[in-house]
């Protein structure tokens, strides 16, 4: 199985991946999205831009707004931030979410055109590397989303160093690429627990590899990107 990476925040000039395409946002999108779904919400919404996520918010029955902007603060008038630890305090069984972040949700919108399209973080990569192996795919290119000028995105990118890993061995240790992403420039900013709206509990839930058995593929319901659990 062929292998690349591209840079999110480095797409100008670059063709887009076409076969199947994860965009990882450890820190925090896509660890926020899987524990959406493993408390139960019916379908998550990932929508590019607060005003459009707004609107979808009107046409949904009780959805769940969360929301962040670049660096991690909460959207402004949108019922959570994007922290997967505080939605370990919303009731979600049968709700909808719409997310909108500045990373995780754009890399979704960019490659929205691949033939497969997953959403990835720790918490579920051997799920995803086992749902990329059973669709017999023969290229896979992992979208760094971490990466800005102030952070090195290693916590995305250790998460795309293990998924490759575990496409190459189901058997891989998960340790060594926790460890990436605790000492990462995200990382680092959430363990010292003085970043206004960078908890530590965020960081605890996002390094806890393999903890949901399921992957996220991201599919098309008209013009909206969804994300569902399988199952």
């Amino acid at each position: 199985m062929e292998c690349s990476r591209l840079y999110l925040n480095r797409l100008q000039n670059q063709a887009a991946a076409r076969d199947t395409v994860v965009v990882i946002d450890v820190l925090r999108s896509f660890t926020t999205a899987a524990v959406a779904l493993a408390r139960g919400a019916r379908a998550i919404y990932p929508v590019e831009g607060a005003a459009a996520a707004q609107l979808l918010a009107t046409e949904l029955p009780q959805p769940l707004r969360v929301g962040a902007v670049g660096g991690g603060a909460p959207m402004p008038g949108f019922d959570r931030g994007s922290s997967p630890a505080a939605l370990l305090q919303e009731e979600l069984a049968g709700r909808e979410v719409v997310l909108s972040t500045a990373a995780g949700v754009r890399g979704l919108q960019r490659f929205r055109q691949a033939r497969r399209l997953y959403a990835a973080s720790l918490v579920c990569a051997r799920a995803t590397a086992a749902a990329i192996r059973a669709d017999g795919t023969r290229a896979v290119c992992f979208v760094i989303t971490g990466e800005w000028v102030d952070r090195d995105g290693d916590e995305d990118l250790a998460c795309a160093d293990y998924l490759e890993a575990l496409l190459r061995d189901p058997a891989t240790d998960p340790a060594p690429y926790i460890a990436r992403v605790r000492a990462s420039d995200f990382g680092r900013r959430f363990s010292a627990g003085s970043w206004e709206h960078l908890p530590p509990a965020d960081l605890e839930l996002a390094t806890r590899a393999d903890c949901y058995d399921f992957p996220m593929p991201v599919t098309r319901s008209g013009d909206r990107l969804v994300i569902r659990a399988p199952g």
